[in-house]
């Protein structure tokens, strides 16, 4: 059985993190390690962990649930500590906050992608799929406006990052050697992303897509509040993979699309 690795980063979330606990504690898929990274939080984040740990380890179909609390350099460092200890054959980041739409999303990522039926060096070095928005009630706001292609590459990313961090499952024997790059305060993710894209790509291996939605993502994370900053280091990532003409020449599509482009339902 393909076994998933959960990671969650927090820092002070005791007012999100019950709702992405739960979301994983309920999840059917027999087999998850779940990785819950602390920043060394001052709040009720840790007890609220270690309850966690133990309805888990108390459970009959509990998963491995596994505790790390010490202080940090940001969430990207954090996620690195994650990467590091990671031991399923797939790594999700889903971050204090975010959820799990259904109990059965994993199952169903592992049955719609026919993870079983292959042999583990043919197993897609990514598996993606669509995210919803919701507010710090996990309330449904509206579908996330970036939605990935049916036919994902690295390349898909010039056009923003169409799969959401939380909805990207990398292959962690991949992942393991692609560590966050800590220079990009606000934008490590959509780097790390596109290399681990990349490596799939030369390593011959598919990207799948689930075509379902696999993640409720909070709408007020560090990006958000930092908008303009990340926006800033997107461009230096897009630039880094793109080249400069190219970023230009889309962003300039970008500026021009937001004038001309219907407005969305939501």
């Amino acid at each position: 059985m393909i076994r998933f690795t959960v990671v969650t980063i927090t820092y002070n979330a005791e007012g999100v993190l019950p709702r992405t606990l739960d979301s994983v504690l309920h999840q059917t898929y027999e087999d998850v390690e779940h990785l819950i990274i602390d920043g060394a939080s001052t709040d009720g984040t840790l007890a609220m962990a270690m309850a966690y740990k133990e309805q888990s380890d108390a459970s009959a179909e509990g998963h491995q649930v596994i505790i790390q609390s010490e202080p940090d350099h940001g969430i990207y460092d954090a996620m690195n500590k994650g990467l590091t200890q990671a031991s399923g054959d797939y790594i999700v980041f889903m971050n204090a906050g975010d959820s799990f739409p259904a109990s059965d999303t994993l199952e169903q990522i592992a049955h719609r992608c026919r993870l079983s039926e292959l042999p583990t060096d043919e197993l897609p070095g990514v598996l993606y799929g669509h995210t919803d928005i919701v507010d710090a009630e996990g309330r449904f706001l509206h579908h996330r406006r970036l939605q990935p292609p049916k036919n994902l590459t690295w390349r898909s990313f010039r056009q923003g990052m169409v799969v959401c961090h939380q909805a990207f499952y990398a292959r962690t024997d991949i992942a393991k050697n692609l560590q966050y790059d800590l220079r990009y305060r606000f934008s490590a993710d959509v780097d790390w992303c596109i290399r681990v894209m990349q490596e799939t790509e030369r390593l011959g291996l598919s990207l799948q897509g689930t075509d379902m939605v696999v993640a409720n993502y909070l709408d007020e994370g560090a990006t958000t509040k930092n908008h303009k900053a990340s926006l800033r280091e997107r461009y230096l990532v897009m630039q880094r993979h793109y080249g400069a003409i190219q970023t230009f020449l889309l962003h300039c599509w970008f500026a021009v699309r937001q004038f001309i482009s219907p407005p969305r339902c939501h």
